[in-house]
């Protein structure tokens, strides 16, 4: 083991160092969820609605990463600038400017039963609520743009809720988010509760990204052992770039069983912010950069009930391969209906592979994907 290490460990730390060279720029201040007033016509109009255990931060407005013992209910309108390239997001300036940046233009608080009405209130409601739990380093204020940026890409019908737990937003702050997570699992959980209790409500899609899948299964688990098969038959779970250990994962799946919707993972071999996870970790191997083609992969994806699907061929734009799955909103909506047949089907599960942009790609909260081959 320590031969194995001395030989990896350069390229280890250059990757760790990219991660918290990556963690150095410029980070938007809660001054950004500020209400400017546009003009809607040069831009995409998108609603988020959002829910946080965050503390509230009285003297900016925003949230920061303090726990709060009690969740805040938000609704944002935002004004999404049209053909853009890319998911890089454009933060506001002084001068705000909606062909370029991403800009708030309303947001109010909403109390319980209003944010669950405003989650199912749309005319174009289907039955299915989506919610974006983000993952480690992130603030209150960057998980709400990036949900903003695949709200627009995917032109959802309704809007997606945000769900923000209290991490430190800080590269250095690996084992205290890992700690918010775990600290978390009960409002996530009593968050699917309340959405799920609406006769209207048949579906909701809880995407996780990196330690927020890890929330996300805890949660599933902490669901399981309440006996709430009920709330369970509803979920959709998507895990994209999971940043769980692989030993813990197979606990967790224990704990779970089979769900009547197939969990979904959305992978990536050469994801190199999971590299410096799994360095921090003591080189256990993540969830995330498993290898689709490996035969005891394709094996534990049938016995286990999961769908594997292989994400390494998607463009990302943080330059470590980490994430992906904002790149794969825009093409939700010609390809949802692979989901769609296939959703009911608990043996609908094995090894699955996005190919290059603009073939088999799809929206975190309308997975799609093509099958490569039983295992």
């Amino acid at each position: 083991m320590t031969k194995r290490f001395s030989k990896t460990k350069p390229y280890i730390m250059i990757v760790v160092g990219m991660v918290f060279l990556a963690g150095c720029a410029s980070r938007p201040s809660p001054d950004v969820l500020n209400p400017v007033h546009v003009d809607q016509g040069t831009s995409q109009a998108v609603t988020i609605l959002t829910a946080t255990n965050r503390k509230g931060d009285t003297t900016r407005g925003g949230f920061g990463s303090a726990w709060a013992e009690d969740m805040t209910y938000e609704q944002y309108a935002f004004s999404v600038p049209l053909n853009r390239k890319s998911t890089i997001i454009t933060y506001p300036t002084s001068k705000p400017n909606p062909e370029r940046e991403f800009l708030v233009t309303g947001r109010k608080q909403l109390q319980k039963d209003g944010f669950v009405q405003e989650a199912i209130r749309s005319a174009q409601f289907d039955g299915t609520v989506g919610i974006f739990v983000h993952g480690y380093n992130y603030s209150y204020q960057e998980a709400l743009f990036r949900t903003a940026q695949i709200a627009a890409d995917a032109k959802m019908p309704t809007a997606p809720i945000l769900f923000s737990w209290p991490s430190a937003a800080a590269v250095a702050g690996y084992v205290a988010d890992r700690d918010a997570a775990l600290y978390s699992r009960s409002e996530l959980d009593s968050l699917v509760k309340l959405l799920s209790a609406p006769g209207k409500v048949k579906r909701i899609v809880l995407f996780g990204h990196s330690m927020g899948g890890f929330l996300v299964m805890e949660t599933v688990r902490q669901l399981k052992l309440q006996h709430r098969d009920d709330v369970l038959d509803k979920l959709t779970v998507i895990l994209a770039a999971p940043d769980i250990d692989v030993d813990v994962f197979r606990s967790q799946l224990s704990d779970i069983g089979r769900m009547t919707t197939p969990i979904s993972l959305l992978v990536s071999k050469d994801d190199r912010a999971l590299v410096a996870s799994s360095f921090i970790a003591g080189e256990r191997p993540r969830v995330g950069r498993v290898d689709i083609d490996d035969p005891i992969i394709r094996e534990a994806a049938l016995k286990g009930g999961l769908r594997v699907i292989d994400i390494t061929s998607v463009p990302g734009s943080d330059g470590l391969g980490h994430d992906r799955y904002a790149s794969l909103a825009k093409f939700g909506a010609q390809l949802a209906n692979f989901e769609t047949d296939r959703r009911s089907s608990a043996a609908d599960v094995g090894a699955f592979v996005f190919g290059a942009a603009g073939t088999v790609v799809a929206s975190p909260f309308r997975v799609a994907g093509s099958v490569i081959g039983s295992p």
